[in-house]
Order: C-alpha cells, then structure tokens, then sequence
C-alpha cells in the first residue's frame, strides 16, 4: 500500500497567491493543492489535506494554536504514515520544539516547513519545500518509517526541530542549526544520514510525571507494547514563562520587575558567551530569591553556536552556587518550550533540574 501523508496548513507565506486583480496576498484552497503543484502526483504516496478554518500569521502563534495543531496530529495519528505541517517561518522553530515535546515516542515523522516567498510566486523557494519534506516523510524500509522526530524542512536541509532557529528573515536558507548537523540534504540525492536521526532516549523511558494519571499507567502496562514504544500525546503546557535577556546596563529595577511577574513560574536566563552574567550582588540575590519563591530559572547563551558552562569563568560561578540549571547547548526556542513542558510535568525542583539537563528529544548534547 502507499503511505498515506496528512498535509496540514497552519497559515503563512507558503500558502499565500497574489490575486491577478488586487495583487494581495491570500491563502489558497488547499483541497486542490494538485492544481498548483502538479509535481506532487508524481510521488508514490496518497496525500490528505486539512487546513485550519482560520489560518493566522506565525507571529499569532500561542498555547491553544500549538493545542489545536497537536490535536489534529494526535487524531489522525494512527491513519498515517507521516505528517507535513505548512508554517510560517517565523516561528516555525518555537512551534517544532514545542511539538518535540508534546509527542513522547514519536513513530513516525511531523515534518514542518514553509517558504520565504509566497507558492505562486515565480521565483518561489515553496515548490521545493513542499515536495521534498513529503518525499522525506514517505521514507520507510522493512520497519515503517525511517524518521521518527519533528523535523524541519528548509531549502534543502532537514533539521531536528529542537535543534533550530530562524537566522534570517530574506534569504532561502532562512534556519539554522549551529549545534547539531542536518539530518538530511537535498541535493541530485537525498541523502538522509541515518546515525543522526533520534532512536529514542538512552536512559529509563518509563518516566512517571507528576500529573500522568494512574489509570493511563494502568492502560500503558496493559498492552502489548513496552511503555517506551507507545506514542503518547502531552498538550499540557504551563504558559508562566519569561524569557530575560541580558544586556551590558541592565537595571536592578529591570530585573526585579520580571522576577516579580505575579504568578511567574520560569525564566529562560539568555546569559553572555558560556553562561555568564554580572557579578553584581543586587543581580546574583534577585535571582536567588526568585529561586527561593519556586521560580525555576534556566541558564542558556545568547550566542549562536556553544554550550552554557557555569564555572569556566569567575562571571558564572555565582549562577552555579545559587542553583540555575544548566540548558548547556540548547536553543532558547527548545529551552522555552521544554521548560513549559516540564514545570507541567514535574513536582520537584530536583526532578526538572535532572529531566532539563538530560535529552528528551535530542534537544541538547547529552
């Protein structure tokens, strides 16, 4: 049988025509996706599509839009050998990590992907996009199918969701993935290279959250399958996050207005260089009476490509003694979205410290 692939349009450039009469950008019907990518018809697989009702910009993107997106995917999850998500760029990696996370056990693939220039445009980067991330997800041999992670496609390289960020807002090659190689590239062959693509956690897969109900436990150990080959689906996500910025004149008053956010659960600490931040004692007791309050506080660099370090240098070994967790080499987009992940899945400050310095879907260097 051929496998089946259930395209979904979120909204974005991608699925945008200018109108021959007002030239305006708007979204196109995409149950007759054929009609503008004839090309499609020659892959080897049958193509289903779902558009959301109100397709919106990427820059709207938010809890319940990520809850809506993961929904659709988990309904359809045992129809289909793969899923193609239409995104806009601009916040396509917060949207593949999040879904990283949401998906525990992933056995197929959720591939995202989008286009600088809208698909009716004559120079386009969409066409190529488009086909080559269904062509990646349709990839199986004797076992179903090879990529089982959330993916990103753009202009010729595959990347692990988790591992991404936007880096440039007019180019094709608008994603990068500085500390992680692409997974796959497009070129006369798709190559795709299979001792870079996720197997899965190396440690205990059977990880008992705080909030995962008995009776789900119960239904889990009851089937045939081990606990670490079911797929199992975790929207739940805890929105009381900041992500804090720091700056060479950051202010004392700064500071303290965003650790005092009512209600505030985390912070995503974007620190200089290998986790470095001012020595200052009015920064370093802000934090650790955040701490004291039971507000989690990651530390990640703003930097492109390395790892977060505490201890390297003298600026850091204040972070490490009042208790900041490392991110090490993860992105902010992954650090916000396993952050909002665990504080929903975790009960203790001891329990997320070790879940967010491990790798759970591949987003840091274990």
């Amino acid at each position: 049988m051929k496998p089946k692939i259930l395209l979904i349009y979120t909204g974005g450039t991608i699925g945008m025509m200018k109108d021959p009469e007002t030239k305006a950008l708007r979204a196109f019907d995409f149950s007759k996706l054929l009609v503008h990518i004839p090309e499609i018809k020659q892959l080897d697989c049958e193509i289903d599509t779902f558009s959301f009702e109100e397709p919106i910009d990427s820059s709207d993107m938010n809890l319940e839009e990520w809850r809506n997106l993961g929904d659709v995917i988990n309904e359809n999850y045992d129809s289909y050998q793969g899923f193609v998500v239409l995104h806009g760029s601009d916040t396509m990696s917060y949207t593949g990590s999040t879904l990283s996370f949401m998906f525990e056990n992933l056995t197929k693939p959720i591939i995202l992907t989008g286009s600088q220039l809208p698909i009716g445009d004559l120079r386009t980067d969409a066409k190529e996009n488009l086909i080559t991330s269904l062509q990646l997800a349709i990839q199986q041999d004797d076992k179903g199918p090879i990529i089982k992670e959330v993916c990103i496609y753009f202009e010729y390289q595959l990347y692990r969701a988790n591992r991404t960020a936007k880096m440039n807002a007019e180019h094709f090659e608008a994603f990068s993935s500085p500390n992680y190689p692409p997974l796959a590239i497009s070129g006369v062959h798709l190559n795709i290279d299979h001792k870079l693509l996720w197997k899965g956690r190396v440690d205990d897969p059977s990880v008992v959250y705080a909030e995962q109900s008995r009776s789900t436990k119960a239904e889990q150990l009851q089937t045939s399958k081990p606990v670490n080959e079911i797929m199992n689906y975790r929207p739940d996500l805890v929105d009381k996050v900041v992500v804090l910025k720091l700056f060479p004149g950051i202010t004392e008053e700064v500071v303290q207005a965003i650790c005092s956010i009512e209600g505030l659960k985390g912070i995503v600490l974007e620190t200089y260089g290998s986790g470095n931040a001012p020595t200052q004692k009015w920064f370093v007791s802000i934090l650790k009476k955040a701490l004291e309050n039971n507000i989690r506080i990651v530390n990640v660099t703003q930097c492109i490509g390395g790892a977060v370090s505490m201890g390297k240098y003298e600026t850091s070994i204040q972070l490490k003694k009042i208790g900041l967790v490392s991110g090490k080499d993860i992105t902010t987009e992954a650090a916000l979205a396993k952050m909002m992940y665990l504080l929903q899945h975790t009960d203790s400050v001891d329990s997320f410290r070790s879940y967010f310095e491990s790798s759970l879907r591949g987003e840091i260097t274990a």
